[in-house]
């Protein structure tokens, strides 16, 4: 089989050109959003000198490395987050009427009838064995 340069095979895929779903695209979205308050809250800690990070992180030679591990792990914490609330707040148009599950009845509890108890003498202890 020989190597031919027709137009067919230069030709992307059919499944690389497919629209990228609605809920990727929410994810991916939303974590860049994430990721990107993240950015300003460890801006924040920096600028503010929080626990006095910036001295820190400016005197150490590794201190970039700290900051993009603070920067990952809260970016981590704020996507998912942000993405939560995404999820939360997506409504389906068949959630406007009330339901409650199936109503089941209560058994009706017996009535309680008094009973005359005599009481004997003093108890006695117990033996242990």
């Amino acid at each position: 089989m020989a190597y031919t340069n027709n137009e067919d095979s230069l030709k992307e895929p059919t499944l690389m050109r497919q629209p990228m779903p609605k809920l990727i695209r929410l994810y991916i979205t939303h974590c860049v959003i994430g990721f990107g308050l993240a950015a300003v809250f460890v801006g924040m800690l920096m600028w503010f000198n929080i626990a006095n990070l910036w001295s820190l992180i400016s005197g150490s030679d590794k201190g970039w490395l700290a900051l993009l591990v603070l920067w990952l792990s809260n970016g981590v914490v704020f996507a998912g987050v942000q993405f939560g609330i995404a999820v939360m707040r997506m409504k389906d148009d068949d959630d406007d009427e009330p339901r409650g599950g199936r109503r089941q009845r209560i058994a009706p509890q017996p009535e309680m009838i008094p009973i005359r108890v005599t009481a004997g003498g003093p108890r006695q202890p117990r033996q242990r064995r």
